[in-house]
């Protein structure tokens, strides 16, 4: 892939301009530069990142090119940075960044620079998704609060179910063909979309999403502007590590990361026993600090009584994303004498994959004996250990 990405820098702010602030927010100052370089300065750190497009707004594009030079100069720069002119709607801009592509650019990155606090991660997992063969990938988090649409006597007319909610973010990724078509299809039907993603809806075509990040806020009114003005949320690794055992017996079937095995094994569970999912949820429990699997679904609560453990794992992702937890990688190893496990290694890959909801390249599955030592080279069971990064938003940064 050849990634560029359209910078967005051409809203008017007119919240913000009606409560009184004189300059458009994109330009504030902020840690040395205006406020739309924050985003070109994660982006640079990106390798796959070919090259920038900022937009400015109509009339202030020559001043946008000579700052963009300048700051590309001081900060030693050394990607291609072009400039377009945006337009009076924002799928107006994006149409006009498109134009100044290279020809050669294949994928696209769209991000709106008054969201400033975008991280390195999140673009990352956006790439491995496009990696994955979506044309079309979006950054979205689990929506907090009760939705519900009102009708226009001011009644409610319908409560929307908040597991389906998502609330979208940006940067956006695209195939560039998609895109290009999308908005022609647009301009045609004299479409008005809210994001890009919508336009990609609009003609039919299916859009992925990674998970966002709680801290990638789009500053839009006074109040968001003390995120400026004080400590912004830094994101910060963490790791968490997990272990599971199991013996052998006559109780549940066994099944190893999801993957039901074949064969007559059975192991002893209060759950469906599934260790290696079992390593995982402590894992990610490690990543929070939030205890272990045992605390969080006791052995002795009938509620457990042979549940799915990836129902567990969700519920520990839920967690996971309410404190604003990326993840980045998962390393898992399985340790038994016995089953075989190498035909099932990429299932199990890929189904941990989509139940953490990352690209299979962030999910490695080892397996492995104890050359006939202990009770795993007895055939007595089976453990896993499990190994979980991730990216953190400091506590209280989402609110």
């Amino acid at each position: 892939m050849s990634v560029w990405a359209i910078l967005l820098a051409a809203g008017q702010g007119s919240r913000l301009a009606a409560s009184g602030l004189a300059t458009k927010k994109q330009f504030l100052p902020y840690e040395g530069a205006p406020l739309f370089w924050k985003s070109a300065r994660t982006m640079v750190r990106v390798p796959r990142i070919a090259g920038f497009v900022f937009v400015f707004p109509e009339g202030e594009a020559e001043d946008g090119a000579r700052t963009v030079k300048e700051l590309a100069a001081q900060d030693d720069f050394s990607l291609p940075c072009l400039v377009a002119t945006g337009g009076p709607r924002r799928q107006d801009s994006v149409h006009n960044g498109l134009a100044m592509l290279p020809k050669d650019c294949t994928h696209v990155l769209v991000h709106d620079s008054a969201r400033p606090f975008a991280s390195a991660p999140l673009i990352a997992s956006l790439l491995a998704a496009m990696d994955g063969g979506h044309d079309a990938v979006i950054p979205a988090i689990p929506v907090a609060d009760t939705i519900k649409r009102v009708a226009e006597d001011g009644t409610i007319a319908e409560t929307l179910p908040r597991a389906e909610l998502r609330a979208c973010q940006t940067p956006q990724a695209f195939a560039v063909p998609l895109l290009q078509r999308a908005h022609a299809i647009c301009r045609e039907k004299s479409l008005a979309v809210t994001d890009d993603a919508s336009m990609v809806e609009a003609i039919g075509e299916r859009v992925a999403t990674v998970p966002g990040e709680a801290g990638n806020i789009k500053i839009t009114t006074p109040e968001d502007l003390r995120m400026l003005t004080t400590n912004a949320p830094v994101a910060y690794p963490c790791v968490g590590w997990g272990y599971d055992v199991h013996k052998y017996g006559p109780s549940r079937p066994l099944k190893i990361g999801g993957i039901p095995i074949d064969g007559d094994l059975q192991v002893v569970a209060h759950s469906d026993g599934d260790v290696l999912l079992h390593a995982l949820a402590d894992a990610l429990l490690g990543c929070l600090g939030k205890g272990d699997i045992g605390q969080h679904f006791p052995d002795n609560d009938p509620a457990f009584d042979n549940i799915e453990s990836a129902v567990l794992v969700t519920e520990v992702l839920d967690i996971a994303h309410r404190e604003a937890l990326t993840i980045t990688h998962a390393d898992l190893t399985i340790i038994a004498q016995t089953p075989k496990l190498s035909t099932y290694r990429r299932r199990i890959r890929d189904n941990v994959a989509q139940l953490l909801r990352v690209d299979p390249a962030r999910v490695n599955v080892k397996a492995t004996t104890e050359e006939g030592l202990g009770f795993t080279g007895k055939k007595h069971g089976i453990k896993a250990v499990a190994c979980v990064t991730g990216m953190r938003q400091p506590q209280g940064a989402e609110n």
